[in-house]
Formats: C-alpha cells, sequence, structure tokens
C-alpha cells in the first residue's frame, strides 16, 4: 500500500515504539504535523521553543531508557534544536530528531528559512541524514533509532524536504539494519578481564568510579555485586549519581571540581581505580598530570575513542558495561580493604564537606536536605546547571536507580524546565522536582505554559539567590570580586507562576520551607516554590580551575565537634 513520505515516518515511529513527540511545527515540517491526526497512538507535545523539545526528548530518553523523538521546521526551527542535540551528544543520550526541509529544488539556493541542518549538526551528532527519496524514508528511519540505541548511545537527525514528505511510495519497514563498519563491543576481551581482576586481587586501596555509563547499561546490579564481593568503595561522577544506591554504606558520593574533599583525597591516595562507564573529564580529573598519581587505571566503556583520551589505562576493558561487570565479577575474589576504608573513614570525619553551616540565613543546602526528607529521596530530581545543580548532587542522596537528571558535559543553563516536562511525561506518576537556579530557569521558563496545558505536576524548587551564582563564585574567588554582568534583575516569580496558572509560593524563612514542600506535593497540579536564599553563599568544596584534586579548596572552617557529627550522621 502507498503511503506519503510523512506518513512513512509514522509509520516507523510506531513499529519503534515511540508515543510521544515533543515539536513545533513551521512550513516545512507540515505534511508531518497534517499526519497527526491519522496517528492518534503517538502524543504530540507542543513545546514553546524547539530547543525546549530537545531537552524534553533528551530527559524522556534517560528516564525510559529507549529513544526520545522531537520535531522542528527548518531554518530557524532547526537550528534551535542544536543546543539540545549537543546536550544529548555530550552525554550520551538516544535522541532521533526529524526535522522539516525546504523543498529539494530550493536547496543550496538560500530559500526562505533553508539552513544546512546536516552541515551544523555534524559535529554534535552520532549520524545525520538529508533524505530526499522518499524511498528511502523507511530504512533511514530504522537505521537511525539503531544508531542512536547502541553502542554508545547518542542523537541522530534526520532532515527530510517538505516536498518529500508529500511524495508517495510502497511501505516496507525494513527488519534489519545493515551498516558497513558500524560494530557495537559487546563482551570485552576475556585476558583483560583476567588482568583487571588481578589487579584488584592485588590491590590494597582500590576505588571504583562509576559513570552514567553504569545508568545508559542498566548494569545497577552487576556495579553493587562487584562492589560489595571485592568491598571497594564507590564515587559516581555527576552523570553516576543514581547509578550506586545513595545510602550504601560503600557510597562515598562525587569526586572532582565540587566533589567531597574526602573522594578527591582518596583518588590520590588510591593504587587501584576503576573507572565504569565514565570518560575522565576535566571536571572529575582536575589537573591531569597529577590525577591519580599512584594508581594503576582499569578503564571499561563501550567506546573505543575513549580509551586513553584522557587517561591512559593499564587495562583497557572495551565492551558493553553490563557484560563487562558481568565477566568481571565471575573472575574476581572477596578481598577486605579494613584499613583503606578506615583511612577514608577519617579523612571523611576530618573534612566531612557537606556540613550546613549553622546559621538563621536561608541556605540552598538546608532546602535541599529538607526536600530529601520530605520526598525520602524517591523523587525524580531535573536541574539546570550551576551552584542549585551541585548543592542537588551533593545533599539529595539517590537510592532509587537513575533518578537524578542532568546536564553534564555541555552544562546546559535551561535544561531544568523542559527536562522536568520530559521526566514526567515518561513518569506521569511518579514525583518530579526541578531543582532550579534563577538565572537557567529564565531561559526556557515559557515552558511552564506546556506543563500546565498538558497537566503535568511538576514541581519547582527555585533556589532565588539574585546572582548567577556560580560565575560570581568564581568572580569572588578567581578574579578579585569584580561582579561584572551577574546581578539578576528577577520578575515576581510567585506572581509569573499564578500568570501562567499554576500555583507558586514564596519562602524567605527556614521555618517556612518544610511546610511549603508538603504544600506543593500535596497540590495535584504543577508548583513553583521560590526559595529566596541567601546571596553570599558559596558551593563548596572546589578545585580550583587548573589545579590538581589534591589542592582542594574545602567547606570554609566549622567546630570540629559538629564537624565530626555530621560526618558520623552521613556515614
Amino acid at each position: 500500500m502507498k503511503r506519503t513520505g510523512a506518513q512513512i515516518v509514522f509509520e516507523c515511529l510506531l513499529r519503534e515504539g515511540v508515543r510521544h513527540i515533543f515539536g513545533y511545527p513551521g512550513g516545512a515540517n507540515l505534511p508531518l504535523y497534517d499526519t497527526f491526526k491519522d496517528y492518534p497512538q503517538i502524543q504530540h507535545i507542543l513545546v514553546r521553543h524547539e530547543q525546549s523539545a530537545a531537552h524534553a526528548a533528551d530527559a524522556y530518553a534517560r528516564v525510559t531508557g529507549d529513544a526520545g523523538v522531537c520535531f522542528a521546521t527548518s531554518g530557524p526551527g532547526a537550528t534551535n534544536l542544536v543546543t539540545g542535540i549537543a546536550t544529548a551528544w555530550m552525554d550520551s543520550v538516544p535522541i532521533v530528531c526529524v526535522t522539516g526541509a525546504v523543498v529539494t529544488s530550493l536547496i543550496g539556493r538560500d530559500g526562505f528559512q533553508e539552513a544546512d541542518i546536516t552541515g551544523i549538526t555534524l559535529p554534535v551528532t552520532k549520524h545525520n541524514y538529508l533524505v530526499t527519496d522518499v524511498h528511502d524514508i523507511a530504512r533511514v528511519m530504522k537505521e537511525a533509532f539503531h544508531i542512536a540505541r547502541t553502542g554508545r548511545p547518542g542523537p541522530v537527525l534526520v532532515d527530510i524536504p517538505r516536498d518529500t514528505q508529500q511524495m508517495t511510495a510502497d511501505f516496507h519497514y525494513p527488519e534489519t539494519v545493515h551498516l558497513r563498519g558500524y560494530r557495537v563491543p559487546g563482551h570485552p576481551d576475556p585476558a583483560e578481564v583476567k588482568r583487571a581482576a588481578k589487579l584488584i586481587e592485588e590491590a590494597e586501596r582500590p576505588l571504583i568510579l562509576a559513570g552514567h555509563g553504569v545508568i545508559l547499561s542498566k548494569a545497577y546490579d552487576e556495579l553493587l555485586e562487584l562492589a560489595e564481593k571485592c568491598d571497594i568503595p564507590v564515587i559516581t561522577t555527576l552523570l553516576g549519581i543514581s547509578g550506586f544506591p545513595g545510602t550504601h554504606p560503600l557510597f562515598q558520593g562525587m569526586p572532582g571540581m565540587h566533589g567531597m574533599y574526602w573522594n578527591n583525597m582518596a583518588i590520590s591516595e588510591s593504587d587501584l581505580l576503576l573507572g565504569l562507564g565514565m570518560r575522565f573529564d576535566d571536571r572529575v580529573t582536575g589537573r591531569l598530570k597529577d590525577f591519580a598519581p599512584n594508581a594503576k587505571i582499569v578503564h571499561a566503556d563501550v567506546d573505543p575513542a575513549e580509551m586513553g583520551k584522557n587517561v591512559r589505562p593499564t587495562v583497557a576493558l572495551l565492551g558493553d558495561l553490563k557484560a563487562t561487570l558481568q565477566d568481571l565479577n565471575r573472575e574476581v575474589g572477596g578481598k577486605r580493604h579494613p584499613d583503606w576504608k578506615a583511612w577514608l573513614a577519617r579523612t571523611r570525619a576530618e573534612h566531612p564537606s557537606i556540613t550546613i553551616p549553622e546559621t538563621d540565613k536561608l541556605l540552598p543546602q538546608f532546602v535541599l536536605k529538607q526536600l530529601y526528607e520530605a520526598t525520602k529521596g524517591q523523587a525524580y530530581v531535573v536541574t539546570g546547571v550551576g551552584q542549585h545543580q551541585m548543592w542537588a548532587a551533593q545533599y539529595y542522596w539517590y537510592d532509587r536507580p537513575n533518578s537524578f537528571v542532568t546536564s553534564g558535559g555541555l552544562g546546559t543553563m535551561g535544561f531544568e524546565v523542559p527536562a522536568a516536562l520530559g521526566v514526567q511525561v515518561a513518569r506521569p506518576k511518579d514525583v518530579v522536582w526541578s531543582v532550579a537556579g534563577d538565572g537557567g530557569f529564565q531561559m526556557t521558563m515559557q515552558e511552564l505554559a506546556t506543563l500546565v496545558e498538558y497537566e503535568l505536576p511538576v514541581k519547582f524548587a527555585l533556589l532565588n539567590n539574585g546572582y548567577l551564582g556560580m560565575v560570581k563564585q568564581w568572580q569572588q574567588l578567581f578574579y578579585n570580586d569584580n561582579r561584572s554582568a551577574v546581578k539578576m534583575f528577577n520578575p515576581d516569580f510567585v506572581k509569573l507562576a499564578e500568570a501562567f496558572g499554576m500555583v507558586g509560593l514564596r519562602v524567605t524563612d527556614k521555618t517556612q520551607v518544610a511546610p511549603a514542600i508538603e504544600q506543593a506535593m500535596r497540590h495535584p497540579g504543577p508548583v513553583l516554590v521560590e526559595f529566596v536564599v541567601d546571596e553570599d553563599e558559596n558551593c563548596y568544596p572546589m578545585v580550583p580551575p587548573g589545579a590538581a584534586l589534591q589542592e582542594t579548596i574545602d567547606q570554609p572552617a566549622m567546630a570540629p565537634a559538629r564537624r565530626r557529627e555530621e560526618a558520623v550522621s552521613r556515614s
């Protein structure tokens, strides 16, 4: 049976299990939007900006473990996707972006709303296509989803001219994919697995550094088995948070620029570092030449390009991380490390790092701790980028697998609102809290209208300090406190929420925090809670830019008794 190109796209989406699309219509993708009426199985979420469509699809993909999908028109519609595509690229998230292009006769002629989106996105997509023959659409769509989902996941863009969407062809969906040169790693080399197991058996001060790959490969049980079997403390990267239970005795928190002091010192003292599904980026390593100076490195990852890119491994385990850990767990024994764990415990007691200062001021750390207590760690937490992101990583403990959603590699401000939208669409029955900063929130706050329209009950904890907080912190510490262009003139956020048709609350005192959170959670719809926090509070610990982990700036001095008490309660 013949179908239009637009209908073929939808038939492919159905066969790939797609049930939600985030998008925005325009002239070049109107045939696609005209086809929605024939496919009620797929719900379209009309965002207010194409960047939000990409971020929502990204977050949807993160929590479902499947590809998210977004639509945009040609020209500015397509280019508005680029920040979201780059965000997904840096964080290895599978999304498929379908864009409309100008009609084929105008390609390369600077037609109205033309942009070479395949050329623009070449550096930030796993692959992309310009499809000018309607007969190629089914094959390309099959390949796009296969590429996005397999190996190291990532974004794929499919650009289809408007006239190609309107042409007709017989529809045949391929059952298999044949891509010359594209290989998906499975199990690692058995000899390398044995070498890694031997290093684990010989180590006296081993550490696990677990990244986003644990979550992407759903290797939660395998990581837990390795850590418990070998008695190895576990550190997680920012994107690895919620890949290992946050209240487990072996869990140590996050390392790096705003990681725990004890973790940065432990990496520097370790004799074996197991990097699992992570890429040794600069925010984790600090000054590379001084990173883990005493440690042999076992690096397990699905992407061969990451092996030796930043840190040269002693053993490289190339393969799917879940399969790799299964193989490794069969090889290792059960050596204990009581002296090493005692050293870590002493370091944590001396430098607790996440102590909340005793003050009458409303501190953001206090808000995050209260949010954790109210949700019992079972909410999905979505953040933007900045100080609030680091506090959410430090003070909210994630026992629920894959419950922390944030922009890591690209560090995209504005992620917090549309990403929370995507998470709530994917998990309609779960509690979703977006922890936002007043700066990033205003970049994409128009999506509050989308939340209200689709009755999505996202709760916002908006930490308003009146500044671009992380930039201000750098200016204070490294630029002689020259606060250039960081003071925010903010709207009345409560009235803003009400203008969008949702509940707005303002909190200015510590005693109001818990009641406001409870009130927000009782309300069946979206709620914005503005926490007017201390504008002078900075985020610690901190590794200065260009410094080594050993040069971590710890929390400002606290009373020793209080520090010990906090460390014991956290342990």
